[in-house]
């Protein structure tokens, strides 16, 4: 005899933080030029909350790892945060033209961040700082990427007054996995960071309300070229770190006699 059973609802996918970015328009050569000293209260004003989203991401690390998730004031401040220190880098990167905020909340801001904070695994919290870490080698990549080339990105903006759309993309792309590696490090997500050169372009269905980032081809080859000049910044980093290193601890005679003294040298 056939039995029936009745059908499992279907998992609702996993939830990865979305970043909405209008279009590239024109923008205010002088906001452009004088970019970078229009943002010095704002540095001043992520530094204080930064230490304060430490201060809150350490009291929601022990709320989650004992209940699942975030505790709702953690998860409101960190959200917070995180949309506050998005704008200010997306004013920054020259991707808008509009001054961020002193506040959490400006529902008119052309920049929009949608995360959804909710369950979590206790192991993926309690390994949260190893997990980590290759989304914030990948992060830190394509960071140096961009400032490898953000001057030659300000000389075009400044002299065309707008940002051309393949620079957008890929400066959109960076500041996004930027924006996702924040989300899942702070617990205000479960999903790992990914989709580095953007959306499919027929994603269906789409499960933001925001817009997907779909690059061009000149946009993802943009994006390689941060990646490549990321990794060989990195690199170069890592060596004349380690040389100055070996020369300082040639040159000075109290470091050759004492180190192999000290532990875990």
């Amino acid at each position: 005899m056939a039995t029936w059973e009745m059908p499992m609802p279907a998992a609702e996918p996993e939830f990865l933080p979305a970043l909405d970015i209008p279009e590239p328009g024109s923008q205010r050569r002088w906001t452009v030029l004088l970019r970078m000293l229009l943002l010095l209260p704002q540095y001043i004003v992520l530094w204080v909350l930064s230490v304060i989203a430490f201060v809150v991401a350490v009291i929601g690390w022990f709320g989650a790892l004992f209940t699942g998730r975030l505790p709702d004031f953690a998860a409101g401040f960190l959200r917070g945060y995180l949309e506050y220190d998005t704008r200010v880098y997306a004013y920054l990167m020259l991707t808008v033209d509009r001054y961020p905020p002193f506040s959490f909340e400006e529902p008119g801001h052309p920049v929009r961040v949608e995360v959804r904070p909710g369950p979590l695994n206790r192991l993926a919290v309690f390994f949260r700082l190893v997990l980590a870490v290759p989304a914030a080698i990948v992060q830190s990549v394509l960071s140096a990427g961009w400032w490898a080339v953000c001057f030659i990105s300000w000389l075009v903006v400044l002299i065309l007054g707008r940002m051309p759309r393949p620079l957008f993309e890929a400066t959109a792309a960076v500041l996004r996995y930027r924006m996702r590696f924040q989300a899942y490090f702070l617990m205000l997500s479960s999903a790992y960071p990914k989709r580095i050169f953007g959306d499919p372009e027929k994603e269906q269905p789409f499960t933001s309300a925001t817009r997907p980032l779909v690059m061009s081809s000149s946009g993802k080859a943009l994006l390689v070229v941060f990646i490549v000049l990321g990794v060989a910044a990195t690199v170069a980093s890592s060596v004349t770190g380690s040389i100055d290193h070996d020369d300082d601890y040639d040159d000075n005679p109290t470091v050759r006699v004492t180190g192999p003294l000290v532990p875990g040298r």
